[in-house]
């Protein structure tokens, strides 16, 4: 699951960065503003790839979709690039714990294998 997780949140980081430099273009925005609250998100991101296995982490991460999404205020495509990273990152969750659970029954297996030879 840490993978599929850590790789979803590295794209986002860019897509952040990226919609950084298009909300500079709105005068209602400082420089200032836009680079620490996209500053932030994608510090975030980076972190939460450390801590997507931690107690917490995947709740951390559902908000950091929300809060993508709703900066489609801002810049109005990201209303429908955060509900896409959001659908890859639920899909991260779903498939990365099925990968989990089909490693620890093949090495369940193996270890048996071993143990009977």
């Amino acid at each position: 699951m840490r993978t599929l997780c850590a790789s979803t949140l590295i794209g986002e980081f860019f897509v952040i960065g990226f919609a950084g430099l298009v909300a500079m273009k709105d005068p209602d925005l400082t420089m200032t503003t836009v680079w620490t609250v996209s500053g932030i998100a994608m510090f975030l991101c980076v972190l939460l790839c450390g801590l997507v296995t931690r107690p917490g982490g995947i709740q951390l991460g559902w908000a950091l979709q929300i809060a993508l999404i709703l900066s489609g205020f801002f810049v109005p495509t990201m209303f429908f690039l955060g509900a896409v990273f959001a659908a890859l990152w639920w899909a991260s969750i779903h498939f990365g714990r099925k990968i989990d659970e089909a490693k620890a029954r093949f090495a369940a297996q193996a270890s048996a294998e071993a143990g009977a030879s």
